[in-house]
């Protein structure tokens, strides 16, 4: 960055008696100032570059690009001072207190950060893969108290294996109009998190129909045109395994033939809901769409199928799992009729997006991404067994579980890490596959 102006030294002159003199000295101050801070501006600034993130080494330079200089504010002036030393001396300009988010966000970057921006060192991408979602795990995403980070869109790019995507196209499939399931869309979009003010302020209705309506069209035209399955299947970490499973336009819905097109089958209501995070993360309506056309394409399709059969397939695997971690807990829900089913369909299908607040969900979403989101299935068993103590006092858990209490995503991850070790290797294989 180039050095800005040196500031100007004022002639070591008297007092002036003379309101005129003061109004020219204050002139020269004011000129002083805007001249040295349009210069650093100047130069400090550079265009804006819309890039969206495939791989470590396009994400340095990315990052990079989004860090912007502080601008440099004229000084008030003082227009009652009786002295030099009060014209020359800017008045201090009162800034709101940072808000105390219990990390180190724009004060020194944290570990997290500096892989994001730095890429894998010397090619070692499958290295560098293991140690980012290490980091997630331990060290959490930092972000203010609306839950905004600056790189977290960017991580789950990464996480999502999802490809760059052309703004043009997006824009080709909003200009084409309402689709077919345009009018389902409209009759759902105003009631997304109708009551989280930090969505409402920052996600318009409108954005939301148009993503949507541009996924539904994607959908119909992978479902008129087939593609190939992909070659490619995502590589086995840890013990937390994910395959790639076939898009939808590979699987026919029941009843229907093939190359047949039903609304049903490109939008599904809670789709809204699920699309919620992307757009309150993202930096654009573009990488929104991207990652939200990847997710349910790759990594749950099985949910946006008219049956839905993956996630009735999810609501049974909670019954089992909490069965097999709290056995006490799951006998007392069963012997009252209260059965995954009947309380936790919202959470499996949204991933848990539907329990606020908003800023918790996206830093559990952040450990779903790179951990699995079949550990999704573990995190509700997680919350039950808080609430364990309660429901087991009730006479009718019903009435508790109709709103899960607000989440408290490090406390939940901590328990859904121990909780992974209790499942035989045939649930947990079911639990991987289950949304496919």
């Amino acid at each position: 960055m180039a050095k800005s102006k040196p500031s100007w030294d004022l002639p070591d002159l008297e007092v002036p008696a003379s309101p005129r003199t003061m109004r020219t000295l204050r002139k020269i101050q004011s000129h002083q100032v805007l001249t040295s801070s349009n210069a650093l501006i100047a130069q400090t600034q550079s265009p804006r570059q819309d890039a969206r993130v495939a791989d470590f080494g396009s994400l340095s330079t990315t990052a990079n690009n989004t860090v912007r200089a502080p601008a440099h504010r004229r000084a008030r002036s003082n227009s009652d001072a009786a002295t030099r030393e009060a014209v020359i001396a800017p008045v201090p300009t009162q800034r709101r207190p940072a808000r105390k988010t219990g990390s180190s966000i724009g004060l020194k970057r944290s570990l997290l950060e500096n892989l994001l921006r730095d890429g894998p060192q010397n090619g070692r991408t499958q290295e560098a893969l293991q140690e980012l979602k290490y980091l997630v795990l331990s060290t959490r995403v930092d972000a203010d108290g609306d839950g905004m980070s600056p790189y977290r869109i960017y991580l789950w790019l990464i996480l999502l294996h999802v490809p760059p995507f052309p703004t043009d196209d997006y824009l080709a499939l909003v200009h084409r109009g309402g689709s077919p399931a345009y009018a389902k869309i409209r009759n759902d979009t105003f009631r997304t998190l109708a009551t989280d003010p930090l969505f409402k302020r920052r996600v318009t209705e409108a954005s939301l129909i148009r993503l949507l309506n541009a996924v539904a069209w994607k959908l119909h035209d992978s479902k008129v045109k087939p593609r190939s399955r992909p070659s490619s299947s995502r590589r086995r970490e840890m013990e937390l395994l994910v395959n790639t499973p076939p898009s939808i336009a590979e699987e026919p819905e029941p009843g229907c033939a093939d190359g047949a097109v039903g609304d049903t089958a490109i939008y599904v209501q809670g789709m809204n809901v699920l699309c919620a995070p992307f757009l309150y993360a993202g930096r654009s309506e573009v990488e929104a769409f991207a990652l939200f056309h990847q997710f349910v394409t790759m990594e749950c399709p099985g949910y946006v199928r008219s049956t839905m059969d993956g996630v009735h397939r999810g609501l049974r695997l909670v019954d089992r799992c909490l069965e097999i971690v709290e056995p006490k807990l799951a006998t007392y829900l069963f012997s009252k009729g209260m059965h995954a089913e009947l309380y936790a369909f919202p959470s499996v299908l949204t991933l848990c997006a539907c329990t606020p607040p908003l800023p918790e969900v996206l830093h559990l979403w952040d450990f779903l991404f790179a951990y699995g989101p079949h550990l999704n299935i573990l995190c509700i068993v997680a919350q039950l067994i808080r609430m364990r103590d309660e429901i087991l006092e009730s006479p009718s858990p019903n009435k508790l579980l109709r709103s899960f209490p607000p989440l408290q995503a490090k406390d939940i991850i901590a328990l859904t890490v121990l909780l992974v070790r209790k499942i035989p290797d045939d649930v947990y294989a079911e639990m991987v596959n289950h949304a496919k």
